[in-house]
């Protein structure tokens, strides 16, 4: 498999669409906390819902399973259980 570059991004410095193309500057913040270009996306504008859409399916997976760790968190801890005081067969 051939080797593809790899962006880190916190932001989009800017979005534009032309030619029925959707371009989104990617943005990275530096120590000051000022947005520097990173890299640049291009998208065809037909497909920039199917893409959209994905990114929003990962983020409701990723709060879910925050809600899941934070819930199992703050759940008691299970008791042992104890040993019934009395035993009842048949009857």
């Amino acid at each position: 498999m051939p080797e593809i570059p790899t962006l880190f991004a916190d932001g989009v410095l800017e979005a534009t669409v032309r030619h029925g193309v959707a371009r989104l500057t990617l943005a990275v913040q530096d120590g000051n906390g000022k947005p520097s270009a990173t890299g640049l996306l291009v998208v065809p504008l037909a497909q920039l819902p199917a893409m959209a859409g994905s990114i929003s399916r990962l983020m409701r997976e990723v709060e879910a399973k925050a809600r899941d760790v934070q819930a199992a968190a703050q759940a008691p801890e299970p008791a042992a259980p104890e040993a019934p005081a009395a035993f009842r067969f048949g009857g």
